[in-house]
Order: C-alpha cells, then structure tokens, then sequence
C-alpha cells in the first residue's frame, strides 16, 4: 500500500519523511518536482499539479493544503481516491493537535507527528484514523506537558490501550461522563455556481450546486444511541458518512442512526446536484467599458450594483467581490457607497469588502479604469468571484426533523443550527 510520505513547502525543499515499509530515496521526488516546474512554466496554480504521477517504478499521490504538498509514494496500484482520503485524514488530525497544520507547527513538533503517524498506519494500510482514539493515545502537545516530559523523559504516548479499541464502536471512549449533556450539529453548505453574463435580476445559471456537510459536537455521557432525521432527506445525493452510521438504516428509511464519537467531527458529506433546487442569493448589474484599439483615451469604466435575491428572508454577510484584471490594466480608481475598494496593481486585482447588503440602499461601486500607455488592448472583460454567507439557513432547503437519543435515561441539550456560504462562485461581466 502506502511505502512512505513526503511532506514539501512552498519552496519545494523536502522537509519531513516518513517511511513505513522500505526506505525510499528522495530522488523519487525529481518527478513530482519536474511536474510542480510544468506547472509554474504554464502559469497554473500550486494545486494543479497531477494528483497521480505514475513512474517508473513508484506511483506518486499527493494533496496540496496549507501551503504544503503531502505526497504518498506507492510501489504497486492502489485506488488512488483512498490513498487521497487518507492524505487529507492525516492533514485533519494534525489541524486537531496543532490547530494549524503549517510547517512552523510541524517542525516545532516532530516527535509528536511521527508518534502519529506510526499510530494511523501499520505496515503501510490503514489503522487507527479517529482523532478521539488518538487523542486518548497520544497526548496533544501543551506546554505543562512538554515541561514534564522533557523533566522526566517520558513521551506524549499512553503506556495503557484506548479503550474504545477493544470495543465494537473504536470511536468511542468507554465510560464518558459528562455534569451538562449536550449535541450540537452545523449544518453547512457552499454553493459552486457560475452565472452568466446578463446582469440582471433574472440571470440564468450556467452550473450550480452545493456542497454541503453536517459537523457535530457531541458530549453526552455513557454510550448514547442518535438518530437523526430530515424532513427532506431526498435533497441530498452522493452522501459519504461518518463510520459511526449504520448504512442499512440510511439505505432503508432516510435516517441517521449512529453511536456517536466522544467531542467533535464530521457526521455526513453530500452534494446537491439538481441545479434547479440551488437558490442563487446574490445578484450583480454591471457596466464594464475599455477603450477601443485604436483609441487615444487610456481610461474605461467601470459600474458594479449588488443586490438580494433568494435569501428566504435573511440578511446576506460577509460579502466581499473579487475582480481580476487583465494584465494591461495600471490601476483602478473607484468609490464605494459601502464597505471598502482596493486594487492591487501586483496581482491586478479589485478587491471590494461590502459587509452586509441592505435591500432599502444597494451597495454600488463606480470609477475608472487606467490602461498602461502603448498597451495593447484586448476586448475581454473579468468575472467577479464572490464570497458571503447566509446564517440559519440551508439554501437547498435542508431541515432536520428531529434526534432522538436512546440506551441512556438522562434528556440531553440539542441544538441545531444552519449556515450557507459561497464555495467557487463566480458571475460573468
């Protein structure tokens, strides 16, 4: 399966291995850098560089996260999705030690991070991946913790088994027990929506959908049984659980029945893919003009209004419009009635921070364009990618029905709470 990892940053300097099977020379990575230079040569981003890199002698799978590149050497095939699962499982548990898996975190904590990765894989496959069991194993580093190891020698690692491994549900600690019971679930969602070019009210949407999650802090004492219904389970497609959930019980009625981890993590993955049932929330009317060849104004304009469309009755935050220029633009001067306007004239990026929209006075950006002298202009015109979020609602409509709990006597504090945010979403000018 998995021979070894390599973790790379940003300047593509190898600065931590790991090796589970055979030790693999660092000169397998003249491949996977060879494809990085491709990449930059051809003015892509860091994160377009081939996931799967087939050489030789050696298969190499990598994820790009934080600034840094994991990559997972295999010496046979291997279903390139699981090892890529389980890249992103290793980054996830590092976030949950650290808060931030960066390569300041990971340096300053070697030790622990190969006392964790001994533990997740065993031979090269797969072994303990629940952060909870983890956590009970290895101890997150702290500074009382680090004063005393360093004092007595001992390491962050438990001399006694998790006791959840020797049960059925390995997720789950044995004889939790909590004064205030209590479950919380997010339920978030971001829309993936490209809009055409029309500007108006009734903009027709070339792709839309929604990827959505349910996160979930649980704490309640003993060994609590949950389900949790919907009231439109039908809603959501390509689903990815938890292994906490019963498969069967979802396939059979649309429920969530699981014994649920000790503390946080993510309860289900899904996507919602009939476009018809994505709400764009958001509308733009736009006026982008730039001079004609041949002309001997070096100055265009540029207009921008925002308004609500599909909110349901809530308030659109946080919304902020990203415009990239084209390269001969020199600078940008523009007034907001609202919120913040900047240009980058290095990256050649517009950058307009609007905050919240208020239906009774759209916000509305205006000014000029100025065009580099003797530049040659091109008649293209940028899209504007958008950010915002929508609190206590999911825009496809998603609402949870009700969570029963059973196996204990105690009634426990639930509460549920809902969130929509803009993923890649982008509309044309």
């Amino acid at each position: 399966m998995i021979h070894s990892l390599f973790v790379i940053n940003h300047s593509g300097d190898v600065f931590m291995e790991k090796h589970w099977r055979s030790i693999i020379p660092r000169t397998v990575m003249d491949y996977f850098f060879e494809a990085q230079r491709q990449v930059v040569k051809d003015n892509k981003g860091h994160e377009d560089v081939p996931c799967v890199i087939a050489t030789p002698h050696h298969y190499l799978i990598s994820i790009y996260r934080n600034s840094l590149y994991f990559v997972a050497v295999c010496m046979s095939e291997v279903p390139p999705l699981f090892v890529i699962e389980f890249l992103h499982t290793v980054v996830d548990i590092l976030e949950k030690y650290f808060s931030e898996c960066n390569e300041s975190n990971i340096k300053e904590h070697y030790v622990v991070v190969y006392e964790l990765l001994d533990e997740v894989l065993d031979n090269g496959y797969p072994l303990a991946t629940e952060p909870n069991i983890l956590q009970e194993l290895i101890r997150p580093p702290n500074i009382i913790g680090n004063l005393i190891n360093t004092v007595t020698g001992k390491s962050n690692v438990s001399s006694v088994l998790p006791s959840g491994q020797l049960s059925n549900v390995p997720w789950r600690k044995a004889d939790v027990k909590y004064t205030n019971n209590e479950a919380y679930f997010d339920i978030i969602e971001e829309v993936d929506a490209i809009i055409d070019k029309t500007g108006k009210q009734n903009c027709s949407t070339v792709f839309a959908e929604i990827a959505g999650k349910i996160e979930c802090c649980v704490r309640l004492s003993g060994t609590p049984d949950l389900t949790l219904s919907f009231i439109n389970p039908r809603l959501m497609d390509d689903v990815s659980f938890h292994p906490c959930v019963r498969l069967k019980r979802w396939e059979n009625e649309r429920i969530l029945s699981f014994v649920p981890p000790d503390g946080s993590f993510c309860l289900m993955t899904y996507h919602v893919g009939c476009q018809s049932a994505v709400a764009i929330p958001i509308y733009i009317r736009h006026n982008f003009f730039l001079p004609k060849e041949n002309s001997q104004s070096q100055t265009g304009k540029i207009e921008i209004t925002v308004g609500p469309r599909q909110t349901m009755g809530r308030v659109v935050e946080n919304l902020q419009l990203s415009i990239p220029m084209p390269k001969f633009i020199l600078n940008c001067t523009v007034t907001v009635n609202q919120g913040r306007a900047t240009f980058d004239p290095v990256t050649k990026i517009l950058l307009w921070d609007v905050g919240k929209i208020d239906p009774t006075k759209l916000p509305n950006m205006r000014g000029q364009i100025h065009i580099q002298s003797g530049a040659l202009i091109l008649q293209s015109t940028p899209s504007v990618n958008v950010q915002f979020t929508l609190t206590q609602i999911a825009i496809s409509g998603l609402k949870v029905h009700r969570l029963d709990m059973f196996g204990e006597n105690y009634k426990p504090f639930k509460g549920v709470k809902y969130l929509t945010k803009a993923g890649n979403f982008q509309i044309r000018m």
